[in-house]
């Protein structure tokens, strides 16, 4: 390997052992995948550039509550709630949706979150 090369690959791997890339991308995307750490490591050194890595992370942290919108979406049936059987609003799944995020992120366990809009979403469904 060349001495050009080897370095970038310190450079990267600098970048992704970093505890806020460790916590935040690479373990939950190694769980995901089911894979180990260091070969969501060597994916991520293969297929992004530094500059990509550089800038991911704040990329990767401001998709979070979109993610968690989405997974909340699915989790809380609201695909057929809202989508197809029109029984609740968009307004209304997404006034819903929004406060759990924020409650996510603020530190609320998903679980109990998830237990939380299903409340909700009942409350709504009974008026």
């Amino acid at each position: 390997m060349d001495e050009d090369k080897e370095l970038l690959e310190k450079m990267k791997l600098r970048i992704l052992r970093s505890f806020k890339w460790k916590e935040d991308v690479v373990n939950p995307l190694a769980i995901e995948l089911e894979i180990t750490n260091e070969d969501m490591e060597k994916i991520l050194m293969n297929k992004l550039d530094m500059s990509s890595l550089e800038a991911l992370h704040a990329t990767f942290e401001s998709a979070r509550p979109h993610c968690l919108s989405e997974k909340l979406h699915a989790d809380l049936r609201l695909c057929w709630l809202c989508d197809v059987m029109d029984l609740l609003s968009i307004e209304e799944a997404d006034e819903i949706k929004i406060k759990l995020v924020k409650e996510i992120i603020g530190g609320k366990d998903y679980k109990e979150a998830l237990t939380l809009g299903k409340k909700q979403i009942l409350t709504l469904l009974q008026e």
